[in-house]
């Protein structure tokens, strides 16, 4: 996205006029004025405020200036009260997925530990590319009341605080020291987040004595130009190259990354692939960028991928890697397609060049319109494209078994909970494919959920496995479900990620944000245990009951009570037939709801996967370490170089 302004009348007649404000009151006002131009799934478009609140949390470093600031402009600039600085900035970031960049949410703290507190998220939108706006108080300009209370204090440079840490996990930073420097350093920052390759998060460090300093502020300053999705279109050579390369192709297959959906590019996906008879495999963050019953559609791809999909990549001839990172995960460590031409269409040409592949910058959308145009007449071969419909329809129907088949007499795993979830929208009448936006991010669900999650909009998968970051559900949820309130928004989660980060679920209760907490309770990192297990390692302090030492405790967490005591409706169901009958109730409920089922780590979906790169230790006494590493070492002789 980019910013135009057109002249009107109306700014060169108060180009010269000013108004006087507070660094605070100037960049509020500037945050309520802009607007932009919104597009949704359904493919309408409406004019939206492009910053729609500021998640805040005040302390002394913002409180009497930012935040007395928010508090003038809250019917314009709502302000949100949250109860942790990463979970509001968490869900800061998952709005902005959920509005496929389009909109944000900034998020203010105090100095010190709330700003701090920040960085993973900075990260997390950083590796995502996903836009969100950091205002963390800073130390006083002036210095004479240093050190104050939280101030980190450098024997080397004077101008240091600890917002400096934010430098290298965000796209734009910036220290407010002067108030004119908000005049270029504000647009500044919204046009790095609405930036199609640029995007990601930014950050404007405000001392607490400058966001109080007055300053005679241009009018025009407050009648930003209208915010409008700009889309590169590709470079003429480089797209009669890619139209070339593709063309000398008979086995070709798509990677749907997450770009496809940053992009809106679905609908010139799907006319793509059927125009051309090209199969389409989605990475965890291009999951949903195609309905999951579309004939072509394999499913997911990589090291949590469908055995279809991971069919096709071993045999295919090409790959057209459409917006995707080609991450580790989706590329099975580089192994999974090595033998196979690489092209790659993203906006980003460093995500464009990885791995030597013929590179086409531009946007998704546009990109994939105008390479179709390119190929008018051209189709992948037939025998490759039946095959494809025919391994997408055989795992369909895998899918729904693994879903429904009765449990075994032992505890249930994520296969099973995924099933009772979709089940019981049926029972309720709603189509889940269509209703439900499931959230998670890290642990073993996201691979189960990669494999067996059906979604039939984009946007029903909800996933950061881009930071995969532990904590993140809960807090996602929330975001979610403030972007999109007519939705039933699902956050299936672990019991070590939960433990991590759920005050937010409080804060949904707060706000009267309903969402449903499917909480799987394993008793600890299971998904670690497996991987360390595996790789012929011991067990070793991932599960819960093997990590007491002699005089402590077994841990008996009560995760219902929890969750009642932080104001949702809660409940440990005994069996998946009782949590699909919950699942039903808490569809019709208003507030909040935990549901807790205990399950297994030991048990996984066996179908698909691939490769992923785990390094061995070279030398231990342990005989399974060894045969592990003999394996890895021969897997590696696979990868691309």
């Amino acid at each position: 996205m980019i910013m135009t302004m057109e002249p009107t009348a109306m700014t060169m007649q108060t180009a010269q006029a000013s108004v006087r404000l507070t660094v605070g009151q100037a960049l509020v006002r500037y945050l309520a004025a802009l607007q932009a131009e919104v597009t949704g799934p359904d493919g309408e478009t409406e004019i939206l405020p492009y910053c729609a609140g500021v998640f805040a949390i005040f302390g002394h470093g913002n409180v009497t200036g930012l935040g007395a600031a928010l508090e003038a402009e809250k019917d314009r600039l709502p302000t949100l009260r949250a109860h942790s600085e990463q979970g509001m900035a968490n869900a800061a970031v998952a709005f902005a997925k959920a509005h496929f960049r389009q909109r944000i949410m900034a998020v203010t703290s105090s100095i010190g530990p709330g700003a701090t507190n920040m960085l993973t998220s900075a990260a997390l939108a950083h590796v995502a590319r996903l836009p969100l706006l950091l205002l963390p108080g800073d130390v006083f300009v002036s210095r004479l009341p240093d050190p104050v209370l939280q101030q980190l204090e450098s024997f080397e440079q004077g101008e240091l605080s600890v917002n400096d840490c934010f430098r290298p996990v965000t796209r734009y930073f910036d220290r407010i020291t002067a108030p004119e420097q908000l005049l270029v350093a504000l647009p500044r920052a919204i046009q790095v987040m609405t930036d199609p390759a640029q995007c990601g998060p930014v950050c404007l460090a405000l001392p607490q004595d400058v966001q109080t300093f007055a300053c005679d502020w241009p009018l025009d300053f407050f009648q930003p130009a209208r915010i409008r999705l700009r889309r590169p279109p590709a470079d003429a050579v480089e797209l009669a190259a890619a139209g070339a390369l593709l063309r000398s192709a008979k086995r070709p297959l798509i990677v749907a990354g997450g770009g496809v959906l940053y992009s809106q590019a679905w609908d010139a996906l799907r006319a793509f692939a059927q125009t051309h008879g090209v199969p389409v495999a989605e990475s965890q963050a291009g999951k949903g960028s195609l309905a999951w019953d579309l004939p072509l559609n394999l499913g997911a791809i990589g090291v949590t991928g469908s055995p279809a999909a991971n069919r096709a990549a071993g045999e295919c001839d090409l790959v057209l890697a459409v917006g995707t990172r080609l991450q580790d995960f989706t590329t099975g460590s580089h192994a999974l397609y090595a033998r196979a031409r690489l092209l790659s269409l993203n906006v980003q040409p460093l995500d464009a060049g990885k791995k030597r592949g013929q590179q086409l910058v531009a946007d998704a959308r546009t990109g994939l319109e105008q390479l179709s145009a390119e190929l008018a007449g051209w189709r992948a071969d037939p025998d490759w494209t039946a095959g494809c419909r025919e391994q997408a329809a055989a795992w369909v129907a895998r899918v729904t078994q693994l879903t429904t088949r009765p449990p075994e007499n032992a505890l249930p795993y994520e296969a099973e909970v995924i099933g009772a979830v979709r089940e019981s929208a049926a029972d309720a009448g709603l189509d889940s494919a269509r209703n439900d936006i499931v959230v998670c991010a890290a642990g073993t669900l996201p691979a189960e959920l990669h494999k067996l999650w059906r979604s039939a909009l984009p946007g029903n998968y909800h996933m950061d496995y881009a930071y995969s970051c532990m904590g993140y559900e809960v807090a996602g949820g929330l975001g979610v479900k403030l972007a999109r309130p007519e939705r039933e928004v699902i956050v299936i989660v672990g019991d070590g990620s939960y433990m991590m980060l759920n005050s937010e679920l409080a804060t949904s209760v707060l706000l009267g944000r309903k969402i449903i907490v499917v909480l799987l309770d394993n008793r600890g990192f299971g998904c670690i245990e497996r991987l360390q297990t595996r790789t012929g390692g011991a067990s070793f302090n991932n599960l819960l009951d093997a990590c007491v030492p002699e005089g402590g405790t077994r841990s008996a967490i009560d995760y219902a009570l929890h969750g009642r005591a932080l104001g949702a409706d809660a409940v440990h169901v005994r069996s998946v037939e009782e949590l699909r009958r919950e699942m039903r109730r808490a569809r019709a409920a208003t507030q909040s709801q935990l549901l807790v089922i205990d399950t297994t780590h030991q048990r996984t979906t066996d179908d698909g996967g691939a490769w992923w790169e785990v390094a061995v230790p070279q030398v231990s006494p342990r005989p399974g370490v060894a045969a592990a590493q003999r394996d890895y070492l021969e897997a590696k002789t696979r990868q691309r170089r």
